[in-house]
């Protein structure tokens, strides 16, 4: 799906865990994200189910995947599981994904949280929403959605 340059554009965003996996919600206009909920990772049935049901809530025109590196760039051991998930939610249900560089959103999270910006058992949630919000933050104006 392409929008407009300039068009509004709800965007999903996930941090993937083996557990957990945090999910925010964000706006292309307003640039602006916030957490929205934790998904248990308790079987890939559960998980998509999950999700399908924020899709279809919430009706993202793309999504963003969080991508765990190490601190040097190199990849992570949870990289090729957060790429699997990215392609597996393209293929389920024909949004684009984009991954995101994800260094540093826990720790970023839990320091929001500390600072009473946060709730602690949002943790997951929050971390997806900074992820979100820093791929929002490099959008160019003209940005089109494929």
């Amino acid at each position: 799906m392409s929008l407009a340059a300039g068009r509004e554009a709800t965007l999903l965003a996930f941090d993937y865990g083996e557990k957990r996996i945090g999910v925010a919600v964000g706006n292309s206009l307003t640039r602006s994200a916030r957490p929205l909920v934790i998904v248990q990772n308790r079987s890939r049935e559960y998980r998509f189910e999950a999700v399908g049901k924020l899709i279809a809530e919430w009706k993202p025109d793309a999504l963003v995947v969080g991508l765990p590196m190490h601190p040097d760039g190199t990849p992570h051991e949870m990289t090729q599981l957060a790429k699997r998930f990215g392609n597996q939610l393209n293929g389920r249900f024909n949004l684009p994904v984009t991954w995101i560089d994800e260094r540093y959103s826990s720790v970023e999270a839990k320091a929001e949280i500390r600072a009473g910006n946060g709730r602690a058992d949002m943790l997951d949630a929050e971390a997806a929403s900074i992820i979100l919000q820093q791929y929002l933050d490099g959008l160019s104006d003209d940005h089109e959605f494929h």
